[in-house]
């Protein structure tokens, strides 16, 4: 059965894109904890242009509310200092030395439920996304049988292994933001 124009393995690894695009998109979101990503968009004005902080800095997470910048030039600190407070992260740092300590405050239950909010969006983004590729697929083998490349069984086997696949991309969604759901609620 010539089936060349159709391949699983392709909606399969489109479908994994939806979810590896929301992986980084819930990786974004702050929760409760530090985490030396969240420092990541942050860029310093060092040296007559813009560096990213860790480019300047050693990151370092000692404690789960608690990061630590070591500034590796001592002439940088404050302006290490003045990015951080420039990003609106809410952390305010204490200097000691060329060691910048960061308190992570703890998140208020208003906004816990907001970034569940955003959570949700991405995870609704990411199925919708899957279902996109869920058609494509089927439209597919509807041409391929209707132009007869392929039998009516044989497109109706390849349709349930697309639903197959889809419905096991979108379990593996809903598991990712129930992780990050949870991650958000926790106190």
């Amino acid at each position: 059965m010539p089936t060349d124009s159709f391949d699983i393995n392709d909606l399969k690894r489109r479908m994994q894109g939806a979810t590896q695009s929301l992986k980084h998109e819930l990786g974004g979101l702050r929760t409760g904890r530090a985490s030396a990503s969240m420092l990541e968009p942050i860029q310093v004005d060092a040296y007559g242009s813009h560096m990213p902080l860790n480019q300047v800095a050693t990151i370092s997470v000692p404690e789960p509310r608690l990061l630590s910048v070591q500034v590796w030039d001592r002439s940088m600190v404050k302006a290490v200092e003045k990015a951080i407070v420039d990003s609106n992260l809410g952390l305010s740092p204490a200097t000691e030395g060329q060691v910048v300590r960061l308190r992570v405050p703890e998140l208020n239950e208003e906004r816990r439920k907001e970034l569940v909010k955003v959570a949700h969006k991405y995870a609704e983004a990411a199925r919708v996304a899957v279902r996109h590729v869920r058609r494509d697929g089927l439209d597919t083998l509807k041409k391929l049988e209707k132009n007869h490349e392929i039998s009516e069984d044989d497109q109706e086997r390849l349709a349930q292994d697309v639903q197959k696949a889809t419905d096991a991309t979108i379990h593996e969604v809903d598991q990712l933001l129930a992780v990050k759901e949870k991650e958000i609620l926790t106190v």
